[in-house]
């Protein structure tokens, strides 16, 4: 599936409500606020769509162009308190031009080691560019495997990255029934541990914090020599 369609059946968006995009702004067709679309029930929040789904962002659309959207955003007359930019997966183009207006980054990985290897790269090209601020979120992780040492905890995630931690997510299949519906994981009644999760990560953010403790069951796991750490020389 597009990752705008993602976007929008999260959201409770439905593919005929977006009919003005970021692209259209540029070609002048219309202005910045008649592109944003407001959520159904929360109310504040907005969604850009740099274009529409399986079409393809003009060539001027490049780094500088986000840029002033971004900025644009901010000097209208009801700022947004957060922009929050989708990164697409990979490195290319994409990354370069959405990483061009942050000022922070939350970079979300998994707890596998192919994962934490592009992470790791991903956090190195983030600091290059001038973003310090990195934050990590680590998703899918679950306490079973974590407990019989088959899978890093989020704290072996952290000393191996360096990052501060600001989100564990654990494995929850009401992720795939809230996506189907069309309703926000945090919005789930009742709550569900990625919901609780996800919610407790975004006042972490909001509150500019970071995690000082994770689950139980990783606290009390006895250290060995060897392990995970031992597929990256530690």
């Amino acid at each position: 599936m597009h990752p705008m369609l993602n976007l929008m059946v999260f959201f409770q968006f439905v593919a005929n409500r977006v009919n003005l995009t970021a692209a259209d702004v540029l070609a002048g067709d219309c202005r910045l606020d008649q592109a944003l679309v407001r959520h159904r029930s929360l109310r504040g929040l907005h969604l850009l769509c740099l274009s529409k789904p399986r079409s393809k962002l003009p060539l001027a659309f490049g780094s500088k162009i986000l840029t002033w959207v971004a900025d644009a955003l901010r000097r209208g007359a009801d700022p947004p308190a957060f922009i929050l930019i989708d990164c697409p997966a990979g490195v290319d183009a994409g990354f370069v031009t959405a990483i061009a207006p942050a000022e922070e980054a939350v970079l979300v990985t998994t707890p596998d080691i192919t994962a934490l290897r592009d992470a790791d790269r991903v956090a190195g090209l983030l600091e290059c560019d001038g973003i310090k601020d990195i934050k990590i979120i680590v998703n899918r992780v679950r306490p079973d495997l974590v407990r019989g040492e088959d899978m890093m905890s989020a704290l072996d995630v952290q000393e191996m990255l360096g990052l501060p931690l600001l989100g564990v997510v654990p494995e929850d299949s009401e992720v795939i029934r809230s996506t189907n519906r069309g309703v926000p994981l945090v919005l789930t009644d009742p709550p569900t541990p990625a919901g609780l999760a996800l919610e407790q990560a975004t006042w972490r953010l909001v509150e500019r914090d970071a995690m000082t403790a994770v689950m139980v069951e990783e606290q009390e796991r006895p250290k060995k020599k060897g392990g995970f750490f031992s597929f990256f020389g530690g």
